[in-house]
């Protein structure tokens, strides 16, 4: 059986395997090779346990009454072609994926495979508008004590007010201010003066004055929340 490293794109498409996003002929392509490379098959479970926890990220929704009719006309539809039944979680998660956590993971993926080569994170997190769950950032927090801020699409924001980013862990006195944030911008923000990042850890963008929070606490709406989920 196979043990090499496997290249960034098998990578890649061992992550939309779990995902669900490959169409029928990659699935079966991948399929075909889990039986003889053992690298691809260790590749799918590390992504599953990666991503699967991420699914909480966003509430369940309730399949339609039409979604269901369509799930039962394809369960009838013979196929001599059929690719090996999935798993049940899988069919699971192709149900969570009409809600909005599949727009975050999607979102959180495009991010996790444009950083294949560079170290691995330790935590993730993807801030989510409080009023539509709508995911507008993903940070990650690596080992190395380095946070990354990475912007999913441009956020409109008042000339005479700014996005100020802070995090507060179980156990803080009070939120810590990360610094002020640009529409659009990917920062980097060294950890040096603060604890690791913590399991649950509260990360959110604030909208404030221009030259931020005129106290030592958010003031403003929030925009974007979220938690980090230990993925490492």
């Amino acid at each position: 059986m196979s043990q090499q490293p496997l290249s960034d794109d098998l990578r890649a498409q061992a992550a939309e395997y779990v995902l669900g996003t490959l169409n029928a002929d990659g699935r079966r392509a991948i399929e075909q090779q889990l039986g003889s490379n053992a690298a691809l098959r260790a590749a799918i479970v590390q992504w599953e346990a990666d991503l699967l926890p991420l699914a909480s990220l966003a509430p369940p929704v309730a399949p339609s009454p039409q979604l269901w009719r369509r799930i039962a006309r394809s369960a009838r539809a013979p196929s001599a072609a059929a690719p090996a039944r999935a798993p049940a979680w899988r069919s699971l998660w192709l149900w969570r994926g009409l809600t909005g956590a599949s727009v975050a993971l999607s979102a959180l993926l495009a991010v996790l495979l444009a950083g294949t080569s560079a170290s691995k994170p330790q935590y993730m997190v993807v801030l989510v508008a409080p009023q539509n769950q709508a995911p507008g950032y993903v940070v990650q927090a690596s080992m190395g004590r380095r946070l990354s801020l990475a912007p999913l699409h441009a956020t409109p924001v008042p000339s005479d007010k700014s996005l100020q980013f802070w995090t507060k862990a179980d156990g803080w006195r009070g939120p810590v201010s990360l610094g002020l944030v640009k529409p659009g911008q990917t920062i980097t923000i060294p950890l040096d003066a603060l604890p690791n990042v913590q399991p649950n850890q509260l990360f959110e963008l604030t909208l404030e004055p221009a030259r931020g929070s005129p106290l030592n606490k958010p003031t403003g709406p929030i925009q974007f929340i979220g938690r980090a989920v230990k993925v490492m």
